[in-house]
C-alpha cells in the first residue's frame, strides 16, 4: 500500500468514525429526551388518575346529609367539626402538611372539598407553595342518608332508635351530628359494635355503638368536648352512615406536594394505621414522584338553591380575596353547595438533565381560564424555573372534575 493509499484509507475511517460517532450521539440525546419526556407524561397522566379518582368521590354519604328529608332538614354533618379520639383533629399533620390551616389542626371542618391556597410545601424551594387538596367522603351507605336519632338506650354506650328501616352492620362507621344549630357543633364519628344490630323503627336489638379502643376499633368516643351519652340525648341528632372498615371504602385526604418532588397523600382518620395494624405510622404517603407543583381552583355555581343552584358560573381562586378560602368555605355550607367542580393544575418534571437549556421559565397554569369570576383578578398560575432547573424538561396538566355528589344535591342532571 503507498502513502497516498493509506492517507485516504485513513481519511475515510476518520470520516466514518466521526459520522458513526455523531449519529450515536444524537441517538442517545433523542432517547433521553424522549423518555424524559416520557416519564413526565406518565407523571402527569397518573397524577390525573389519582386525583380524579380522589375528587370524583368527594361528598359521597355527606352531601346528601345537606338534605336528607326534605330541603327544609340539615343532619349538620357539613361544617361541624369530626372528633375520632385522638386521631382527628391530630396534634400536627406531617410534612407537606404542617402550614394547612397555620397548623390549627382542630378548626378543621367536615367538607366535600377544601383547598388550602399555598399551604404545602411545595416540591422545589424556588416553586412556590402549592396548594393542598382536602377531601372528605364516604361509601354513601343506604343512599347516604341520614336516619334521626328516635331514643336513647340506657345502656352504655347508649343503644340508639332510629327512624329508618335501613340496617347497620357490625364495623360500619357512622358520624353523629346535631340538626338546627347557628353554629355547626362537635360530630362524631362511632364504629357499630360487634353484634347483630338493625336499625329500624322497630329495633331488635337497637344500633350499639363501640365504646373501648377495642382490637381494629381506634373509633370511638373519647377526649372530646361532646360526648356521645350528650349527642344523642338531643333530639335533634342524627347518623349518617360512611362505610365499613372491611371494605375501606370512605376517603378523608389531604394531597399535597412536597420534598423531592413529589405527590403526597395523608389519611386523615389513620385506616392504615389503627385498623390494619400498619407500621406506616402517621406519616404521609408518595403517590407520584417527579410532581414540582399542583394548584387548585373552584369551579362555582351563582346559588346554593334555587335558580342557578348546580349548574357551573365561573372559577374562583382560592387564595384570592373573593371569600373562598379555606376558613370561609369551612364555615359556610352555603359556600360548600356551591362549589360544584375543581379545576386542578399540575406541573411535572423529567428525568434527565439536559446540557443544553431545554425549558423556559415560566411555567403557567389556568392562563387560558380568564379572570376569576368574583374578583377579576388573573388565574394564571405560575413557577419560576432557575437557571440549572431550565436544563430539565417539563409538562403542565389541567383537568377538570365535576363534583357529581355535590351536582345531585343540587338536583342537577
Amino acid at each position: 500500500m503507498t502513502m497516498v493509499e493509506l492517507l485516504v484509507a485513513m481519511f475515510i475511517g476518520v470520516g466514518v468514525t466521526l459520522v458513526v460517532a455523531t449519529l450515536l450521539v444524537a441517538g442517545e440525546n433523542h432517547k433521553r429526551t424522549t423518555t424524559s419526556t416520557n416519564d413526565a407524561d406518565q407523571t402527569g397522566a397518573y397524577a390525573f388518575y389519582a386525583l380524579e379518582r380522589y375528587l370524583s368521590g368527594a361528598g359521597s354519604a355527606i352531601a346528601a346529609s345537606a338534605s336528607s328529608f326534605g330541603s327544609s332538614i340539615d343532619a349538620g354533618v357539613l361544617g361541624c367539626k369530626l372528633n375520632v379520639t385522638s386521631i382527628l383533629p391530630a396534634a400536627a399533620f406531617p410534612a407537606p402538611f404542617a402550614n394547612v390551616l397555620g397548623g390549627a389542626t382542630s378548626t378543621l371542618r367536615v367538607a366535600p372539598v377544601l383547598i388550602g391556597s399555598g399551604q404545602s410545601a411545595g416540591g422545589d424551594p424556588t416553586a412556590g407553595a402549592s396548594d393542598v387538596l382536602i377531601i372528605m367522603g364516604g361509601a354513601g351507605t343506604g343512599g347516604g342518608i341520614s336516619r334521626p336519632v328516635v331514643s336513647a338506650g340506657t345502656t352504655s354506650p347508649p343503644s340508639l332508635q332510629l327512624e329508618s328501616a335501613e340496617g347497620f352492620k357490625p364495623y360500619d362507621y357512622v358520624i353523629l351530628s346535631q340538626s338546627g344549630l347557628a353554629t355547626p357543633s362537635d360530630c362524631l364519628l362511632e364504629e357499630v359494635a360487634n353484634t347483630a344490630n338493625q336499625a329500624s323503627t322497630t329495633p331488635t336489638p337497637p344500633l350499639v355503638l363501640q365504646s373501648s379502643a377495642t382490637a381494629g376499633n381506634p373509633y370511638y368516643t373519647a377526649g372530646t368536648s361532646t360526648t356521645l351519652s350528650s349527642l344523642v340525648g338531643s333530639p335533634s341528632t342524627y347518623v349518617t352512615g360512611l362505610g365499613n372498615v372491611a371494605a375501606n371504602d370512605f376517603q378523608y385526604q389531604m394531597i399535597g406536594v412536597g420534598s423531592p418532588d413529589t405527590l403526597y397523600s395523608y389519611d386523615l382518620l389513620q385506616y392504615q394505621k389503627q385498623v390494619q395494624s400498619q407500621t406506616i405510622g402517621a406519616s404521609s404517603q408518595a403517590i407520584a414522584d417527579g410532581v414540582v407543583a399542583m394548584y387548585a381552583l373552584y369551579g362555582v355555581a351563582t346559588a346554593a338553591t334555587g335558580a342557578g343552584a348546580g349548574i357551573f358560573a365561573y372559577w374562583v381562586d382560592p387564595g384570592g380575596t373573593g371569600g373562598f378560602d379555606i376558613t370561609s368555605v369551612m364555615n359556610s355550607e352555603t359556600k360548600m353547595e356551591r362549589i360544584v367542580a375543581v379545576r386542578v393544575g399540575v406541573i411535572v418534571r423529567g428525568e434527565y438533565y439536559d446540557k443544553n437549556i431545554v425549558s423556559q421559565s415560566p411555567l403557567t397554569v389556568f392562563s387560558t381560564l380568564g379572570k376569576d369570576g368574583i374578583t377579576n383578578a388573573s388565574l394564571t398560575k405560575s413557577v419560576t424555573l432557575s437557571p440549572t432547573q431550565q436544563h430539565y424538561r417539563y409538562r403542565t396538566f389541567e383537568f377538570t372534575v365535576p363534583l357529581r355528589n355535590m351536582l345531585i344535591l343540587a338536583g342537577t342532571s
